[in-house]
């Protein structure tokens, strides 16, 4: 297909989203070399002519964006409401989230060591991060990964490209300490439920 480069651009440009290049491939019925040859072509030309745009990898695909350096114009021109910056709490729960991904709620508080409610929602209203099954253990808590919003505002091509971090050095180990928890909890339930087990026989015997 002639102009193979310029029918990947046209496609990024109205899909809005990542799109796979395996996708790319198929649609353009080639094959996935030729897309990410065609995609590197693209990058080159727009970085040489100054372009105002942009194309990022993000989990073995590419979506176009807008170069960072031109966002104050964009966001005036399309009026929108600068958002606040995360607090250092909430950028705190999306570091941990982004490195123990999958980690349910209670596994987040375990590490910081306060209530993440908070964090977490307004995370999750970002769409930094978002849910991704549950957890099998009692209640069946909810289980966060980041989403693909995160990965385009860290400018990560995926999580595993995350800068390394040794989190066994820092006891980190929520699993574990989740299931701790869930023990220390069954077994002050059980002795819990034998007091008043007792007190109820006594008080039928008398």
């Amino acid at each position: 297909m002639a102009n193979i480069k310029y029918a990947i651009e046209g496609i990024l440009f109205a899909a809005g989203e990542p799109v796979k290049a395996s996708k790319l491939a198929v649609v353009l019925e080639t094959d996935i070399e030729t897309v990410n040859t065609a995609v590197r072509e693209l990058k080159e030309e727009y970085e040489r002519d100054h372009r105002g745009f942009n194309i990022i990898e993000i989990m073995e695909g590419y979506q176009i964006c807008s170069r960072p350096e031109y966002y104050n114009y964009i966001q005036e021109i399309l009026g929108e409401q600068r958002k606040q910056p995360l607090s250092n709490a909430a950028m705190e729960a999306l570091a941990i989230i982004a490195y123990k991904q999958p980690i349910t709620r209670g596994q987040i508080e375990h590490i910081r060591g306060v209530n993440s409610d908070g964090c977490v929602n307004r995370l999750y209203e970002r769409g930094l991060i978002e849910e991704k099954g549950r957890l099998d253990a009692p209640g069946k808590p909810i289980l966060y990964v980041t989403t693909e919003n995160f990965l385009r505002c860290f400018g990560l091509k995926n999580p595993k490209d995350l800068p390394p971090l040794d989190l066994s050095s820092l006891n980190l180990d929520t699993a574990q300490g989740l299931q701790l928890e869930i023990s220390e909890e069954s077994e002050a339930q059980q002795k819990e439920d034998a007091a008043q087990s007792s007190i109820e026989n006594t008080t039928e015997e008398q």
